[in-house]
């Protein structure tokens, strides 16, 4: 989930000063995603896609010391000779660093020294915004990104926090829940609703000021032709119901490819859900909970959504269908869930929702889109280090709309264009069916 940065250019660069209420709020929020974490919690990795938080606490650390203040800060020192290979992420231009997979290989430095890595780039990075020195316009742009790729790794801690709590036997809650009664029986929510849109040339991409990713530019037209979307996400009632009808083991409703992974890995259902005897539950941030039957179904695989389409005769959705939508139906008009609300789960439509919007296009959960992940016309590289944040990863891999209930919401856009490869099932992954 990455990009490279922009800012457009009618958008003056503000002062330097200007960046330091959002520098403090966001190095905040993230050092806040891990206080309720032991000291052992932030070393372990189980798996290579899931970073160990205390590489993400070091990580963002380095991305501001490497791209800003050796840049910027006159006579600055790093604070650690050792830390660029440790916490440099795929950054070749940069020099060598530590493979992916041993992250959690990384007993050193221990938690508190990485905090302290982060207080002393922090106090730098505060005394050189608040210097207010005359800096190139490059400057703002690439302070725009720290913040912005701070941001896209406060939802990988919180992802990567789940699993790494999910894989002990013990099923430690990351935080309490509010209350250990069952999840009421509410009555299922009214059918989904198909939205039709005509056919037509429609212009997608993000146009205007301020910032964006380099990957949702240049804006242009697109030939769409009639297609319908559903008012709301799939639910996990709805993916129950899949389940419950063979999906698993019928392979006409599958791809090649997935149905060989689902045979291989032995899926049976989303990621985290787990039977007993009294019924479905799924390991949650706050520990093993009963399945909401209306929560909005999420980490599937593009597989496992694509499957679920073809069950119920429809398909999903390309990443140029659903931008359409978004920008004829208004989605601020709705409320999703961020980052910011602490459920750290996607919640339920009210069941009087307007059934004439359409709702959850933001927040609550990532949408698979059967479109590949491809430049867009006109596309180039950032020059130097950064052009290997996201130019490099466009193969293979699946465009995904519209962030989920781990997003920040100031970081989000209708434009902005997430992507994974199609077997991920970590991240708060959902389906939206059209036809």
């Amino acid at each position: 989930m990455t990009s490279s940065p922009l800012l457009t250019p009618a958008a003056a660069a503000p002062a330097t000063d200007a960046f330091l209420p959002r520098f403090r709020a966001v190095r905040h929020q993230t050092e806040a995603l891990c206080r309720p974490l032991l000291p052992e919690d932030t070393v372990v990795q189980p798996v290579i896609d899931v970073s160990p938080p205390k590489w993400h606490l070091a990580h963002t650390t380095w991305f501001f010391e490497t791209f800003l203040l050796t840049q910027y800060q006159p006579g600055y020192q790093v604070f650690h000779p050792d830390y660029a290979f440790l916490f440099n992420s795929y950054y070749n231009s940069l020099g060598s660093r530590v493979n992916r997979a041993d992250r959690g290989t990384l007993s050193r430095p221990a938690l508190h020294e990485v905090y302290a890595y982060r207080a002393h780039v922090d106090a730098c990075m505060e005394e050189l915004l608040l210097a207010n020195l005359e800096l190139p316009a490059a400057f703002a742009e690439v302070m725009e990104l720290g913040l912005q790729h701070e941001q896209q790794h406060q939802e990988l801690l919180v992802t990567d926090i789940k699993y790494i709590l999910s894989t002990s036997p013990l099923a430690p809650a990351y935080l309490p829940a509010s209350t250990d009664a069952p999840v009421a029986a509410a009555p299922p929510l009214p059918a989904a609703r198909w939205l039709p849109v005509p056919g037509g040339v429609y212009r997608i991409g993000y146009e205007g000021e301020g910032f964006c990713f380099d990957n949702e530019q240049a804006a242009h037209e697109v030939l769409v032709p009639d297609f319908a979307l559903q008012n709301r996400l799939v639910t996990n009632g709805e993916y129950l119901e899949f389940m419950q009808a063979g999906g698993y083991s019928d392979f006409r409703y599958w791809l090649g490819e997935g149905w060989e992974l689902v045979q291989a890995q032995q899926w049976q259902a989303p990621l985290y859900w787990v039977q007993r005897p009294e019924g479905w539950f799924r390991f949650t941030h706050h520990g093993l909970r009963p399945l909401d039957l209306n929560a909005p179904v999420t980490h599937v695989s593009f597989y496992e959504a694509d499957a679920y389409a073809h069950w119920q005769g429809a398909r999903l959705p390309t990443e140029q269908e659903w931008e359409v939508v978004a920008r004829r139906y208004r989605p601020e008009a709705t409320t999703g869930t961020f980052l910011e609300s602490r459920s750290f789960d996607p919640q339920p439509l009210p069941a009087d929702a307007d059934p004439d919007q359409c709702h959850q296009l933001l927040g609550d959960a990532w949408e698979w889109t059967y479109s590949a992940y491809h430049p867009y016309p006109g596309y180039e590289r950032a020059p130097g280090a950064l052009g290997e944040y996201n130019g490099k990863f466009m193969l293979n891999q699946l465009v995904l709309r519209g962030g989920s209930c781990a997003t920040p919401e100031s970081h989000i856009r209708l434009t902005y264009r997430n992507f994974f490869h199609p077997d991920k099932r970590w991240q708060f992954t959902g389906i939206r069916l059209a036809r």
